[in-house]
C-alpha cells in the first residue's frame, strides 16, 4: 500500500497511463498494488507490485494474480515507488523475488531525489541499466526522461504521461474548442440567411447568383 500521497500519486500515474496506453490490447493486463502468487499452494510466497504489466493475459478483474491460473505468465514489467517507509533490506527482498520469479524488467523510482534505477533481465538474473535518461523500455516500449524536478514517461508515440486532471483539462479545453468552433459556424449560417433574405427583398434570387 501506499505511505503517502505523492507515492500513491505515481502509482495512479504510471499505472493508468499504462491502461491507456494498452487499452486496445485486450491480451495485455495492468494492475497496480495486487498480490501476486508465483507458486501454487505457497500463499506466503507473494507480493504486491505498485505496478505491474503482463503480457499475454486477458483483461479483467482479480482479487490476486495466482501465477498457475494464468499460463503461468510472470508480470514481465513492475513499478516500485519509493517512499520513506521502505527499508534496504525490505526492497533487497523485492529485487530477489522479481529477480528469482521472472520479472524482465523492474524499475524503482525515488521521488524524493529525482532517482529512476531500471533493471532488465539477462537470462537468469536482473542486470543493472546504465543510463535511464533516455531509455526505451522493450517490453512497453516507453521511454524514460529525468529532470530536476521530476521524472517523465513518454509514449511510443512521443506523447508524455499525463496526471488525470491534466487529461481532464485537455478534454474540457477540447470541448471548448469544440463548442467554440460550432457556435462559429452557426454565426456564419446565420449571416448567410441574411444576406440571403436582403438579397430577396431587393428582388435578386441567391441561388442564381
Amino acid at each position: 500500500m501506499a505511505d503517502n500521497t505523492e507515492q500513491f500519486q505515481l502509482i495512479v500515474w504510471i499505472k493508468e497511463n499504462l491502461e491507456l496506453l494498452f487499452a486496445n490490447d485486450p491480451h495485455v493486463f495492468v494492475a497496480g498494488d495486487l498480490l501476486w502468487y508465483p507458486v501454487e499452494g505457497d500463499n506466503n510466497l507473494r507480493l504486491a507490485p505498485d505496478v505491474m504489466v503482463v503480457f499475454g493475459r486477458p483483461k479483467g478483474y482479480r482479487g490476486s494474480y495466482q501465477q498457475w491460473l494464468e499460463d503461468n505468465i510472470p508480470p514481465q514489467v513492475v513499478f516500485e515507488i519509493w517512499s520513506p517507509g521502505n527499508r534496504l533490506s525490505q526492497m533487497a527482498k523485492k529485487f530477489e523475488f522479481y529477480e528469482r520469479y521472472g520479472v524482465e524488467e523492474y524499475y524503482l523510482y525515488k521521488p524524493d531525489v529525482v532517482d529512476l534505477t531500471g533493471w532488465r533481465r539477462r537470462e537468469s538474473s536482473l542486470e543493472v541499466i546504465d543510463q535511464m535518461t533516455g531509455w526505451v523500455s522493450p517490453r512497453l516500449g516507453v521511454r524514460f526522461e529525468l529532470s530536476k524536478e521530476k521524472l517523465q514517461i513518454f509514449s511510443p508515440s512521443g506523447k508524455p504521461f499525463f496526471t488525470y486532471l491534466e487529461l481532464d483539462q485537455q478534454r474540457q479545453q477540447a470541448e471548448a474548442r469544440a463548442e467554440e468552433a460550432e457556435a462559429r459556424a452557426e454565426q456564419a449560417e446565420a449571416q448567410l440567411q441574411a444576406l440571403r433574405t436582403l438579397l430577396k427583398e431587393r428582388g435578386i434570387n441567391p441561388e442564381q447568383l
